[in-house]
């Protein structure tokens, strides 16, 4: 006559200290065999009554090895504690980006029609000198003196921060 097959709660009551110990021992840290326990426990729970009657807790072991071998070939490092928290993300104000965007366009608007074309095609459209000399039907060199007076009339009117139409040039070019 065979032994009766334990019910899986009754088997985890009664191996889970020795089982828990051999954890222990493979990983060297409680908490780390505590998981790995639970991982191992986890994946014998469905297959429970395929396991072999006559020798559960060898099987559990088995697993438990395995899962072990499994976290140590992907080198899983699982979550490590930190002294301290690290700083949160600092999250621009997308109100401000809005603000600015329409003090920005107001000052450009407000600017003679020839510096303005200048500043949409230079800094907004990104052409060069040249592209934007072209566009306009006129020479680099008065291109490059209307973006010099267009932004000399921007910086009077924006504070530094605003200005960053000219990408932290200040020659204007």
């Amino acid at each position: 006559m065979s032994e009766a097959r334990p019910d899986f709660e009754e088997f985890v009551a009664a191996r889970s200290p020795r089982l828990l110990r051999m954890a222990w021992l493979l990983t060297g840290d409680p908490y780390l065999a505590e998981d790995l326990l639970q991982t191992a426990l986890a994946k014998v729970w469905p297959r429970w009554e395929q396991v072999s009657i006559d020798r559960p807790e060898a099987y559990v072991r088995r697993v438990l090895v395995n899962s072990h071998v499994s976290w140590w070939r992907r080198r899983w490092q699982g979550e490590l504690p930190h002294d301290r928290l690290p700083e949160p993300p600092t999250v621009a104000d997308p109100f401000e980006e809005v603000v600015t965007g329409q003090v920005v366009a107001a000052a450009v608007r407000a600017l003679p029609a020839r510096q303005r074309a200048v500043v949409v095609l230079r800094f907004f459209e990104d052409l060069s000198v040249e592209d934007t000399a072209e566009a306009l039907g006129c020479t680099t060199g008065t291109v490059k003196s209307q973006t010099h007076r267009a932004l000399q009339a921007l910086r009077g009117k924006l504070p530094a921060r605003e200005l960053l139409l000219d990408g932290g040039r200040r020659d204007g070019a």
